[in-house]
């Protein structure tokens, strides 16, 4: 939960804003003008600043660069009517989070504080590769010989501005090395976001990244900053950067080779200085040799390639992540369990850990959840649902079922018979997934790691659609 100042003259306004961010547990303050505000700024550490941008005494742009002498890292939401809009977009390119219109939508303000507080963690908490066994912020966690050298990686890149491509399965910490890489650099004092490529729709990637002007398509309303202008002087995280359209992949190579763009829309040419970094779980020479990723791009992203290893090719460190997980989530929960008994590492250390470190950290949650007394012991881990098996004794359970499923359609043969059964498996791959995100297909496409496109296309063509609901 966070603690958010409002500023705004009208009471109202903020009356309805306090009581709204408190149902949210949040702990919210008020102030009626940017004056006092600033006031209560330098003497509290905010979470975040909801501002209106028109108020009597301060202007709002005036009261947003103090707001950023105090803290530079702390996110400043605008509050603005439409007759105002040009100078909410004004601190937009000056650095502002996002901009509200009056009257506001509740859901949608209540999602895009949820999203500025979360900016506001990430930049303010510090990532370390240390082996201290206290810090306030997040690790890096692991001695083996590989992420030695990811240590090093990480320091001898995070002084210089040069692009770095972050290479790994998905869940081995890729978001950690770019914060470590960031918190690191000359940078530190300016703006960090996050954008995932997979997690946006290909139609609204560009204007996310870009901006866009008035009318540049139906739902642009008035002019929108985006991350990259947004990001000015700071470090953009780009993820999933193998799922970029062409079109968005031309517009970066630009911005990578003379830091320039056009928002959509629009013709005047915008520079930026941003440190790009990026990270993907595909094979990108391989989408390079099908067309679907720019070679020219690729070298561009890949001055500095750091590539994190899955888990299951550092076991060694296993033991040290585990504890470490068991401890943060033990003091959060309140919780007595401080140690691992030899059983239930041992259990740790036999799994493959498909999920990598990600899967492992919710493994120990809810151990720690569901389990009591000073020890986690086996009895307490659970793997995921779909795999009791470990190591290699999951290919024998896969080739059971396969052999039942050729007995059931044993009328088929050759060519047939493996159209069947390939169409069959996927479709119930689909219908699995689908259902665990709910029927969300964005989720869905980044768990089998494929672009939300192609997923649309096989959910279609294997008749997906009759057996499960299916959302966005």
């Amino acid at each position: 939960m966070g603690k958010i100042l409002i500023v705004d003259d009208e009471k109202n306004i903020t009356s309805s804003f306090k009581k709204i961010l408190e149902e949210e547990g949040h702990n919210a303050v008020i102030a009626s003008s940017a004056e006092d505000a600033l006031k209560i700024a330098k003497g509290n550490v905010m979470d975040l600043v909801v501002m209106d941008i028109r108020m009597p005494g301060m202007s709002g742009l005036e009261a947003f660069a103090k707001f950023k002498e105090i803290d530079s890292k702390t996110p400043i939401i605008i509050m603005t009517a439409f007759g105002t809009t040009e100078t909410a977009i004004e601190a937009m390119r000056l650095g502002a989070y996002e901009y509200i219109i009056k009257p506001f939508d509740i859901p949608q303000m209540k999602k895009l504080i949820e999203k500025a507080l979360e900016a506001a963690r990430l930049m303010k908490t510090e990532v370390t590769y240390e082996p201290e066994e206290e810090t306030k912020g997040d690790r890096i966690i692991g001695s083996s010989g590989k992420m030695q050298q990811i240590y090093k990686l990480i320091g001898q890149v995070s002084s210089s501005d040069i692009a770095v491509l972050l290479r790994g399965e998905s869940g081995t910490g890729k978001e950690l090395v770019a914060r470590a890489i960031y918190h690191y650099s000359k940078r530190k004092d300016k703006p960090f976001l996050i954008m995932n490529s997979a997690a946006i729709p290909d139609t609204l990637l560009e204007s996310e990244l870009f901006g866009c002007e008035k009318g540049a398509f139906t739902d642009a309303r008035e002019r929108r900053i985006g991350k990259l202008e947004q990001c000015d002087g700071g470090t953009l995280f780009l993820d999933e950067v193998g799922d970029m359209p062409a079109s968005t992949q031309a517009k970066m190579l630009r911005v990578l080779e003379d830091k320039s763009f056009e928002r959509l829309g629009g013709n005047t040419t915008i520079r930026v200085n941003v440190r790009l970094i990026t990270a993907t779980n595909k094979n990108l020479e391989a989408l390079i040799k099908k067309g679907k990723f720019r070679e020219d791009l690729y070298y561009r992203l890949n001055a500095i390639t750091i590539l994190i290893p899955p888990l299951c090719e550092r076991k060694e460190d296993i033991a040290q992540l585990a504890q470490y997980f068991l401890s943060k989530y033990a003091k959060e929960l309140n919780k007595e369990m401080t140690k691992i008994s030899p059983e239930a590492l041992s259990v740790l250390q036999d799994y493959n850990w498909p999920g990598n470190v990600r899967e492992l950290e919710n493994v120990i949650k809810k151990a720690v959840v569901l389990g009591h007394g000073k020890y986690l012991l086996p009895e307490y881990i659970s793997l995921s649902e779909s795999i009791s098996v470990r190591g290699g004794d999951l290919d024998g359970e896969l080739s059971n079922i396969l052999g039942k499923i050729i007995d059931a359609r044993s009328k088929l043969s050759g060519h047939s018979l493996y159209e069947n059964v390939i169409q069959n498996t996927e479709k119930q791959l689909i219908i699995s997934i689908l259902k665990k995100t709910n029927g969300n297909q964005t989720q869905a496409a980044k768990l089998l790691g494929i672009s939300r496109p192609t997923l649309k296309d096989k959910i279609e063509k294997l008749g997906v659609t009759k057996d499960i609901t299916i959302s966005g």
